[in-house]
C-alpha cells in the first residue's frame, strides 16, 4: 500500500484546545484517525507527522518527496501553520523534493488577519484547501488517491 504523508506543522498540536471557536474541537489524534480511516479507504497508508520544528518538517518533506520519486509515496496533505505565512525554507523543500503537496488549512484563513493571506507555500503546492475544518483533509487525501 502506498504511504500518504499527513504533516501538521507548529502549534497544530494543540488542536482542541486552541482557539476552538476558530479550530473547532477535533483533536490532533482525533484528526490523524480520520486521515487513517479515510487513507486506509482509499487504499492508502497515511504517515501522520507533526512539529513545531520548521527542519525536522524540511527533513520529512525531503524523505517523502524521494518516496515518493520511487513510487512508494503519492505525496503530502500539509497543513504548515505559522510556517504558511514566513517560510521561505519549507517552500524551497518542496520544490526541491519535488513533493506532491496539497496545502491545507482549517480556518479560512482569507478571512482572518492579513498577514495570514499570504502563502509560500502556495506556489509550490499542487492545490490548496481552506476553511473547511478538518474536513479539508480528507477531501486533499481522495485529491492525492487520484493523482491531483
Amino acid at each position: 500500500m502506498p504511504d500518504v504523508l499527513v504533516l501538521n506543522g507548529p502549534n497544530l498540536n494543540l488542536l482542541g484546545t486552541r482557539k476552538p471557536e476558530v479550530y473547532g474541537t477535533t483533536t490532533l489524534a482525533d484528526l490523524e484517525d480520520l486521515c487513517r480511516r479515510t487513507a486506509g479507504d482509499l487504499g492508502l497508508d497515511a504517515v501522520c507527522r507533526q512539529s513545531n520544528h520548521e527542519g525536522q518538517i524540511i527533513d520529512w518533506i525531503h524523505e517523502f518527496g524521494a518516496a515518493q520519486q520511487a513510487g512508494t509515496c503519492v505525496g503530502a496533505v500539509y497543513n504548515p501553520g505559522a510556517h504558511t505565512h514566513t517560510s521561505i525554507a519549507i517552500h524551497d523543500a518542496i520544490e526541491g523534493a519535488q513533493l506532491r503537496v496539497i496545502e491545507v488549512h482549517i480556518s479560512n484563513v482569507h478571512r482572518r488577519e492579513p498577514f495570514r493571506h499570504h502563502s509560500y507555500v502556495s506556489p509550490v503546492a499542487a492545490g490548496t484547501i481552506v476553511g473547511l475544518g478538518v474536513h479539508g483533509y480528507a477531501l486533499a487525501l481522495h485529491a492525492l488517491s487520484q493523482g491531483s
